[in-house]
């Protein structure tokens, strides 16, 4: 099982994600849960699809982590 680091954005009326090692691999949703069910299943469309193209799947290389800092 591979784990592929995906980036949640917030926009004004719905949220977006995206899969850094995946290019081309992004979702929209009306919440939060919605779209990270969506993006699941949009890794696993897209990489199918580089399967049926004998592309290689990029390994996941990618780390995402929150940083904490004080408010100036």
């Amino acid at each position: 099982m591979k784990k592929y680091a995906v980036v949640l954005e917030k926009a004004a009326h719905n949220w977006a994600a995206y899969v850094p090692d995946l290019p081309g691999c992004v979702t929209t949703g009306r919440t939060l849960e919605e779209t990270r069910r969506l993006i699941a299943e949009a890794i696993e469309f897209h990489i199918e699809g580089m399967h049926l193209r004998n592309e290689a799947v990029p390994e996941p290389t990618t780390v995402a982590e929150t940083v904490e800092i004080q408010a100036a």
